[in-house]
């Protein structure tokens, strides 16, 4: 998927950065597409550096706009109750400091899915400038953690090894209790 996005890329020319942000909103859109795909390749193109601000942006404008499409969705729907999932339920009862602190803790861990706490956080009473502010704080920490992982794995050095190696214990792990 990389290389089909460095092609993307490369075929924008100078509208490049446009090209990785337009992704990064389709992926944040269906939620179910990981970004550590064009985190990579927005490194692999731009640079650490400005790769990962590209990211970042892009993670931002992608959950804002998820944000507004999933409300947008929900509340023509007029089903706010439809899903009984305890962290929705919690999200949805908060208030509005309680909303930025739980918003930004699951912006934090780079490997909880953004499509997850976007619909969540549409679900619930949070208002739009919350969740852009906790989302973009929550980010921070969790784009340069993302982006220092796969730096290492894309140099193969020995960090990248052992965070490879980490991530399949844990899915065997996690394979292994589903199982059971």
């Amino acid at each position: 998927m990389e290389q089909h996005l460095l092609s993307w890329f490369e075929a924008s020319g100078p509208w490049a950065f446009f090209t990785s942000l337009l992704f990064n909103t389709v992926f944040s859109i269906f939620a179910f597409i990981p970004s550590v795909f064009l985190t990579a390749a927005n490194m692999a193109f731009f640079g650490f550096s400005k790769g990962l601000l590209i990211s970042f942006l892009g993670e931002i404008s992608g959950a804002m706009t998820s944000f507004l499409l999933y409300r947008w969705g929900i509340n023509s729907l007029g089903e706010r109750e439809l899903f009984k999932n305890k962290y929705i339920k919690k999200l949805s009862n908060t208030s509005r400091g309680e909303a930025f602190i739980l918003i930004v803790m699951l912006r934090t861990f780079p490997f909880v899915p953004s499509g997850a706490v976007n619909i969540a956080a549409a679900f619930s009473k949070t208002g739009f400038f919350t969740f852009a502010l906790a989302s973009s704080v929550g980010k921070i920490p969790s784009i340069l953690i993302e982006g220092y992982s796969v730096k290492q794995v894309m140099d193969w050095s020995w960090e990248g090894k052992l965070i490879l190696g980490f991530f399949s214990f844990c899915i065997l792990i996690f394979y292994l209790k589903r199982k059971k």
